[in-house]
């Protein structure tokens, strides 16, 4: 890549200044163009070990790539205190237009720096007690594209769902399927959903609180197993939260900690030291008094089969912020169980909530996943919710989104692909053939519209890789839209082909339609959305 180009050239005019250069050549892109193509701080960062001022550092490697200058570089500047500004000619866009065609979708903008290490994702796992709402349906895109980008980046993913089909919300579920078969109230803290309605239309079995929602649980999650294909995610794994507590695992793992000298016993209960591992409480209830495990001993049990039996390299849990509380104390039980620390992440999301309130499914005011992708369609839902970070609360007017559904950011990219497909139609018709790259002058492509599409092209691997380090899929769709953008102002300033467009520009632009295409295409399959070929 260009960076590692300028990198080595710099590394070797800072060793011709007798400078040593820092282990890393930062280079980065300047955020204002008229500042260059790349810019690098190594001046400053040498500036302490050399003992000489960093600006004249900066003075004397500006002059020295000026004389000696690496391939594509134009012009060398100094800027502020000794930073070193690199001005190129477009021909390092055109070596980028050759590596993305030659890459392809498949290997453009992949990367291998997980080296196949075996990385769990799970995320959504809400309790099987009614269909997924669009809170949910906000998390599962972020999970399944977080998911994508641990893919692309060469790591071994395993998407799973936690079921969890047992405990009080399931009792509370069958109770509730009951109530509406008998045609009694449903209780006060139970799920009043039409959806809840429905199923006790159907159930033949015995009246008995457990298997009522033992059974509507089961037809709950086949439910929600079409809604996640419908926005095309799909789970490697459904993990029953019944198969832990049924089994022995809780026990086993809490006299695997008993084993570690962290547990004691007071007052008939069980307690965990969890201080030394960086939990703000210095215990943690591991087994109640009355003999009952409590939820944290369940989460270890499931933690530990994730971490120390099934043996992940990374395990990452996408949880909602209502789950804040838990998260300092899974973290601290799962170090005492021996795991290092940088093997479990919890992602929390922010609320999302609707303009009219916030979504409750006991309440019975959700508002469910597949109602909204009926209406503006899976693709559109799917980059909706990866516009913004999930660090970020959230509130849908579901009004607006259904108004704005054609202007929505998912129809302008996919708009730009689907445009594509119409320029290589009627090259097409018109008997225009895109001849071999290698006998095409990609030295033509040189207006500003062209520059900026190949430098938005330019971003994509190292989007790719800061959208992974920061857990932020939303930043690639912000580069998808960046494209697409650039892309339409291509389309509306530079004529593929016909009247006034000389054969050899047709020949460059034509390859250059087809990068885009390939970027757009890379783009949104991380995100998990479509490229259409017409509109």
């Amino acid at each position: 890549m260009i960076r590692d180009q300028l990198a080595d050239a710099i590394r070797s005019a800072l060793g011709e200044l007798g400078v040593d250069a820092p282990p890393t050549v930062g280079l980065e892109r300047p955020a204002r163009r008229e500042h260059g193509d790349w810019s690098t701080n190594v001046a400053l960062a040498s500036a302490k070990a050399a003992g000489r001022p960093p600006r004249q550092i900066a003075q004397a490697l500006a002059e020295r790539l000026t004389v000696d200058a690496p391939p594509h570089v134009d012009k060398v500047e100094v800027a502020g205190p000794g930073f070193v500004n690199l001005h190129l000619a477009p021909t390092w866009l055109h070596e980028v237009l050759r590596d993305v065609v030659d890459a392809g979708v498949d290997g453009y903008a992949r990367h291998d720096v997980g080296h196949g290490r075996r990385v769990q994702v799970e995320f959504v796992s809400a309790n099987p007690t009614g269909p997924i709402h669009v809170g949910n349906g906000w998390f599962a895109s972020y999970g399944d594209a977080l998911g994508r980008l641990f893919e692309r980046t060469g790591h071994e993913v395993t998407r799973e769902y936690y079921v969890n089909d047992t405990g009080g919300q399931i009792r509370r579920l069958g109770a509730s399927v009951l109530a509406r078969a008998d045609g009694e109230p449903v209780p006060e803290d139970g799920y009043a959903s039409g959806f809840v309605k429905g199923l006790a239309s159907a159930y033949e079995g015995p009246h008995d609180v457990e298997e009522a929602g033992r059974w509507a649980a089961g037809k709950i999650l086949g439910f929600i197993r079409h809604q996640m294909e419908a926005v095309n995610i799909s789970y490697d794994e459904w993990f029953s939260q019944a198969s832990i507590e049924d089994s022995a695992a809780v026990g086993e793992t809490v006299d695997l900690l008993a084993e570690r000298g962290l547990v004691s016993e007071r007052d008939g209960a069980l307690w965990l030291r969890t201080a030394d591992f960086g939990d703000p409480r210095e215990e943690r209830v591991l087994r109640k008094a009355d003999g009952d495990f409590t939820y944290l001993a369940g989460d270890l049990a499931y933690h530990r089969n994730k971490l120390l039996i099934r043996g992940f390299d990374l395990v990452v849990n996408v949880w909602g912020a209502d789950h804040h509380g838990q998260v300092a104390s899974l973290k601290a039980g799962v170090q005492a169980l021996g795991v290092a620390p940088e093997r479990l992440e919890v992602r929390l999301g922010q609320m999302i909530s609707l303009t009219s309130g916030r979504m409750s499914k006991r309440a019975g005011n959700a508002v469910d996943l597949d109602d909204l992708v009926d209406e503006i369609g899976a693709d559109a839902m799917r980059i909706l919710s990866l516009s913004t970070s999930i660090d970020q609360p959230t509130t849908i007017d579901l009004d607006r989104v259904r108004a704005e559904s054609r202007e929505s950011p998912v129809y302008y990219v996919q708009y730009a692909h689907a445009r594509i497909a119409s320029i290589h139609r009627v090259a097409a018709e018109r008997g225009v053939a895109r001849q071999p790259l290698a006998d095409v002058d990609l030295g033509l492509l040189v207006h500003e519209r062209e520059l900026e599409v190949l430098r938005s092209l330019s971003e994509l691997p190292d989007v790719v890789l800061v959208a992974l380090d920061e857990r932020a899929p939303h930043k690639v769709a912000t580069w998808v839209r960046e494209l697409a953008d650039r892309f339409h102002g291509f389309y509306h300033d530079c004529y593929v082909m016909g009247d006034g467009v000389a054969p050899a520009l047709t020949q460059a632009r034509l390859w250059l339609v087809e990068a885009t295409r390939i970027g757009l295409a890379v783009g949104l399959d991380l995100l998990g959305v479509s490229a259409p070929e017409s509109m």
